[in-house]
């Protein structure tokens, strides 16, 4: 367990967790993804819940007992950082981050063009610009940024 601004980051628990964790994506989702419908995250919802987060080594940050925001990854890649929007700009992502660097040594993600809070975010941190795809993983066509942090 690590501690940061106010926030303990701990493992992920599925029992404990995993409906609080999908909780956190679709509010975060809404506000990073608006160019994404209401249909496409509650439809993404139950794969976050079911698929994602049960395949994933998840990483979770607590405030005062309560799940903050976490991150995802599949060995080195982000497969997702999300943080409560009611938290949002407390030093929480960037902490998650730090502590998956720790962890894995150099990081790659994969961000929405459109969604440029994120994108100027992986800036800030470190990571930098490697590769562009027209579509996302479902075959929209959204712009996708593959980054890494070296």
């Amino acid at each position: 367990m690590t501690h940061a601004h106010g926030a303990t980051i701990r493992a992920y628990s599925d029992t404990a967790d995993r409906d609080c964790l999908a909780d956190i994506w679709l509010e975060a989702s809404r506000i990073g993804h608006p160019f994404l419908t209401e249909t496409d995250l509650t439809g993404q919802l139950a794969k976050v819940r079911d698929i994602y987060l049960p395949q994933a080594e998840n990483w979770v940050a607590e405030i005062d007992g309560r799940p903050a925001g976490f991150i995802g990854l599949i060995d080195s890649f982000i497969g997702g950082l999300f943080v409560d929007p009611a938290t949002h700009g407390h030093g929480l992502g960037k902490a998650l981050v730090l502590h998956a660097a720790k962890l894995k040594g150099s990081l790659d993600v994969e961000v929405y063009a459109d969604n440029e809070a994120a994108v100027a975010f992986y800036n800030r941190i470190g990571f930098a610009e490697t590769l562009r795809h027209d579509q996302d993983d479902e075959g929209r066509p959204l712009k996708v940024i593959r980054m890494r942090r070296r």
